[in-house]
This record gives C-alpha cells, structure tokens and sequence, in this order.
C-alpha cells in the first residue's frame, strides 16, 4: 500500500521509520523541516517539498495520514489536503484532535466525497519498538484501505487480545475512545505521583527506582507507567531534582470530564488529576494567599509573608 505522511515529529518519524522497516508498504512523507523529511527518506520514505507535491506522488484513491498538533494546525492541513485530493480519497488524522472536531472535518468533506479516518494512538517514542495501540473511527471503505498500515503499526496480534487496533464506529469514535484513555492516565499518573511522594517525605532511605520495579514483579499496580516510573528515577534521581513541577495538559482529560458531565457521570478521580496539573503551574498561589488571609482574619492564625516573617 502506499501512504501519503504529513508531520514528522518524534511519533510521526517514528511510524513513517516502523512503515518501512517491517512492510512493503511505501510512504510519501511531507514536513516543513527539510532534515525531517530527509530523515525519513533515510528509512525508504520518498520526500515531498509541499502537501501538492505530496499529493501528486500518490496513485488514487489516495490515503493521506495527518500527524501534526491538534486543533489549528490539523485544521489547515486538512483545508489544504481537500483542495487537492478528489473523491474516494482519504484524510486520516492520528493526532490528538477533539472528536467533535473529527465529525465536523468529515461533514465538510463528505460534500467533496472524501472520506474522513480519526485515529488515536498510544505508545509514544516506545511506538517504534513495542508498536502503537490505535482506536479507530470512520467509514467502512476508508478504514478497510488503511487497515494494512495499521496493522503494521501495532503491536502484534494475541491469542488473549486480539490485533493492537479496534475499529469503534464512525468518524469521532477513534478519538472519543483515546480521549477517556488519556482521562484515565492522568488519574493513574496522580495516584502514582502522590504515592511515590509519601515515600520521599518518609523517615525510610527508601529507593523508589526499586519500589518501581519491585511492583512490576506480579504486583495488583503494575503497569506500563509504574515501568516508565523506574526508568525515570534511576535516569534524573530519586529526588527528580533536575525536574520542576510544571505539568502541561493537551486538551484530552478536559474533554473526558466535559464527555461526562454532559452524560451525568461522576469522574472525582480524572477532575482531581487535572487540577492538579493547574496547581503545578503556580495556578493554584493566589488561591492560596486568600486562604492565609481567611484563616488569619478569623482566627488570628499565624501567616507567612513573602520577607521570610
């Protein structure tokens, strides 16, 4: 099969690198970085220096992939693409897109008669080696065209679970399904977070590279994540002193919270996460300069100012 291949960052070039070396398939690859592009074609990849030239190095029906940041920049590229693909052809989009995105993009396209393939992938730069689990959203004909690729980039098929990659529904339901994972993470990250700080704050020389992987050894937490957690105090230390608190979020836990308000369920777990992300980021300071206040108006208890007094 050839592919058409838009963005090549750390996953992008990775997937483009996994394409070539385990298949026969064959990639078309575009980025504005030239080095990018040229990195890719070292893999077997043929380089394109525009989204036109791109597109005219494809034979029809035409399968184009989407690997760059959510929201504006997905969108353009994907107003540019549908000037210049024709019908039957396909958009697929592997980033981070909202799902809601995803069925307003398929709804402008299918006036064009080009079809619209949402698909969420997990893995991260481990993807290359272990393969990337993708949830997949989008019409029947798109999806079965692309499911060669797919298979080829995920992990291998088990007895015990089936392929690495699930086609959910229509276009929205890839991204819906990535969503929740990505709500889930951030509650699995924030348990592991603050359990791992009890034994920084505690009276034991404990080690928790070895906790980390002490748990992986048939214990009920072990996870992938507990995994990453042991590689990441052994290479910065157990005291992560290099590290400052900052922890960003891409949109998918607000999502989650937003998909189940909108339903009536309850997500404590994934809200609590996520606001503790904003408390990393110093959103939480002014927040608690009005509680010193309060306390200290009403009770007289003791504050601490900014001079050290």
């Amino acid at each position: 099969m050839q592919l058409g291949f838009v963005g090549l960052g750390k996953m992008g070039a990775n997937m483009v690198h996994r394409i070539h070396r385990d298949s026969d398939h064959t990639v078309v690859a575009f980025d504005f970085s030239a080095d990018a592009v040229k990195e890719v074609e070292g893999y077997g990849a043929t380089g394109a220096a525009s989204l036109r030239e791109l597109v005219s190095k494809l034979e029809a029906p035409r399968t184009v992939w989407i690997m760059v940041p959510a929201g504006e920049a997905t969108q353009s590229t994907v107003e540019q693409l549908a000037e210049l693909l024709e019908t039957g052809d396909a958009i697929v989009d592997g980033g981070n897109s909202k799902w809601t995105d995803d069925q307003s993009r398929r709804d402008a396209l299918n006036a064009k008669g080009i079809h619209y393939v949402d698909v969420g992938v997990s893995g991260g730069v481990w993807g290359l080696q272990v393969g990337y689990c993708m949830m997949v959203g989008g019409p029947d004909e798109a999806v079965d065209r692309l499911a060669p690729i797919l298979t080829v980039l995920a992990p291998p098929e088990t007895e015990e679970h089936g392929p690495g990659w699930r086609h959910f529904g229509p276009t929205g339901a890839g991204h819906f399904v990535k969503m929740v994972h990505n709500g889930i993470e951030y509650g699995i990250m924030q348990a592991y977070a603050e359990g791992f700080d009890i034994f920084d704050k505690s009276e034991f020389p404990i080690d928790n590279a070895q906790v980390a992987h002490l748990w992986m050894q048939g214990s009920v937490i072990r996870s992938w994540l507990c995994e990453l957690a042991a590689d990441a105090f052994e290479q910065e230390g157990n005291d992560l002193a290099n590290l400052t608190e900052w922890t960003d979020d891409s949109g998918e836990g607000r999502w989650t919270i937003e998909a189940g308000t909108a339903h009536d369920v309850p997500t404590p777990v994934i809200t609590a996460a996520l606001y503790s992300r904003f408390y990393t980021r110093g959103n939480g300071d002014y927040t608690g300069r009005v509680l010193s206040a309060l306390r200290n108006q009403f009770g007289g208890h003791a504050v601490k100012l900014r001079d050290g007094t």
